[in-house]
């Protein structure tokens, strides 16, 4: 496997290469956006790291131009940047992870493995309720004929509500889920149910006190929270 690290400081690329290669992967170094975008570009890696304050070219110019270009090409973010609005913003612009300085190497390469498992997993099938067509594949969402992308968090926090429509799911099983359990802050929930009620309609997810929400079916009986 081989890892592209976008990193412009020489002492925490230096610790992560070290790392990776005692795990057996192949790394190349960009110390500079551009660098690391023309690298990328060439399809020759399985995972990018990024920082976001980079040289040349800003971290999130290198995550929107790669989304466009490899959408299907895993992105974690590695950044200083620790307020939960860069988090949110970064992952809704289309990384696939988000992992804050200072950081453990084990934590870092738990969830290299982790997105690296994913992107070999079959694409699952296309679901579907009350009238919303998720396609995981494009990473889609239709309503009314009307067909929006969503990004990696979105469409997890969806297929979520359509595979159990009409059921009430706390809001602690949706950050467990969605985000694992090492997410304590539930306001990326109610952040993310913000997303999905501009793209999809404020009326198709509904809150649900004290600390939960649904999809709405219409004609259908409510039922209660589930763990």
């Amino acid at each position: 496997m081989n890892v592209l690290v976008v990193e412009d400081e020489p002492r925490i690329a230096s610790f992560v290469k070290r790392g990776l290669e005692a795990e057996g992967f192949g790394v190349t170094l960009a110390d500079d956006g551009r660098t690391g975008l023309e690298l990328a570009r060439d399809g020759a890696y399985d995972i990018v790291i990024l920082d976001l304050i980079l040289p040349r070219l800003s971290g999130e110019q290198v995550l929107e131009r790669l989304r466009e270009e490899q959408p299907d090409l895993p992105v974690i973010v590695l950044s200083a940047k620790d307020a939960i609005s860069d988090r949110v913003t970064t992952i809704e612009a289309g990384a696939d992870d988000y992992l804050t300085k200072p950081f453990s190497f084990s934590e870092l390469l738990a969830r290299i493995n982790a997105r690296l498992r994913s992107a070999r997993r079959p694409t699952p099938a296309v679901v579907s309720a009350a009238g919303v067509i998720v396609d995981p594949r494009r990473s889609t969402a239709t309503v009314q004929d009307r067909t929006v992308k969503l990004t990696a968090r979105e469409l997890a926090l969806l297929q979520m509500f359509v595979r159990r429509p009409n059921e009430v799911l706390p809001t602690a099983l949706l950050l467990d889920r969605v985000w694992g359990p090492d997410e304590e802050d539930s306001d990326v929930v109610d952040a993310y149910v913000r997303y999905l009620r501009r793209k999809l309609g404020a009326h198709l997810i509904e809150a649900v006190a004290p600390g939960g929400y649904r999809l709405l079916v219409p004609d259908a009986t409510p039922s209660g929270p589930t763990g």
